[in-house]
């Protein structure tokens, strides 16, 4: 289980004040930022990181680490080092704020801390760590999320001379196993295509769209959850990645309630969605310029 890395906590507040006080002309865009009523925080950066770097309650550094997270300034490096070391908070809730941070600012080289967290014990930080990994691309995430779009194999007791299954690892919570087929549209490797078109046989049919979805992504092809068609099509074809087009993650979108009309009355939450930070640029856009 990941534990409480404070006594190896480089910063100082002092250092990440500084940070918060950074004037507008230091804003970042933030990941899935929609406006700037969305950015406004009824909590001030230094309450904020007073929070998040609080030794007693956990409960104090999860909300400061999402108040962080969703500042303009969150992106700054004083705050990405905070999130990767919240990765390895004894609290799981510390845990998924931490990678919340990360999809909202992480870069590829943060793939392998988040994912470590892939394996953790609490299904809502492996959640958490499989959506983080759809806006940060970088193919050493590849092996971990094919085990984690699958469902384990249990191990079989050998039965007279033959010997049993040796099993296999996998992801037991299907909503984890869907976001993680999800984020392997974005590979366009060999490796990636047969645990995609096996997870059409998931017993949920949210993992089966998810492995859909990424499928036609990566080939341009649709063979619906037809196991046989897709198989067929990927033997007899040479270039699987021809018609490959962008991958853009999920985000969170609603239309407005009712209330939400009322002037001064703040919009919903909702996201734009795009490729993932250190997605590779060269891939086919669609004529209009939007991703692919």
């Amino acid at each position: 289980m990941p534990h409480h890395r404070s006594a190896t906590w480089t910063l100082s507040l002092v250092a990440l004040v500084g940070v918060a006080g950074l004037g507008c002309e230091s804003r970042e865009s933030m990941r899935g930022a929609t406006s700037l009523l969305q950015l406004a925080q009824p909590t001030s950066p230094i309450e904020a990181a007073n929070m998040a770097i609080d030794p007693w309650d956990a409960d104090a550094r999860a909300k400061g680490t999402m108040l962080l997270a969703n500042g303009y300034f969150g992106g700054e490096p004083p705050y990405r080092a905070l999130y990767l070391d919240r990765t390895g908070d004894t609290d799981p809730n510390v845990r998924a704020a931490a990678l919340r941070g990360l999809a909202l600012h992480g870069q590829p080289e943060d793939v392998p801390v988040i994912i470590d967290l892939l394996d953790d014990e609490n299904t809502r930080v492996r959640l958490e760590a499989a959506r983080t990994l759809q806006r940060v691309h970088n193919p050493e995430a590849v092996d971990a999320l094919i085990v984690h779009s699958r469902m384990p194999v249990l191990p079989t007791s050998p039965t007279g001379t033959s010997p049993g299954s040796a099993g296999l690892p996998g992801e037991s919570e299907p909503i984890v196993r869907a976001e993680a087929a999800n984020a392997l549209g974005q590979y366009a490797e060999p490796r990636v295509i047969v645990p995609l078109i096996s997870a059409l046989d998931d017993r949920f049919l949210s993992v089966n769209e998810a492995a859909r979805a990424s499928l036609i992504t990566l080939t341009g092809q649709d063979f619906g959850l037809d196991r046989k068609a897709w198989f067929a099509w990927y033997d007899q074809t040479e270039t699987p990645f021809a018609g490959r087009t962008a991958y853009v993650y999920p985000a969170f979108s609603r239309d407005k309630f009712f209330w939400e009309y009322i002037p001064f009355v703040p919009a919903p939450p909702n996201e734009t969605a795009s490729t993932p930070a250190g997605f590779p640029p060269e891939v086919s856009r669609r004529d209009d310029g939007s991703p692919g």
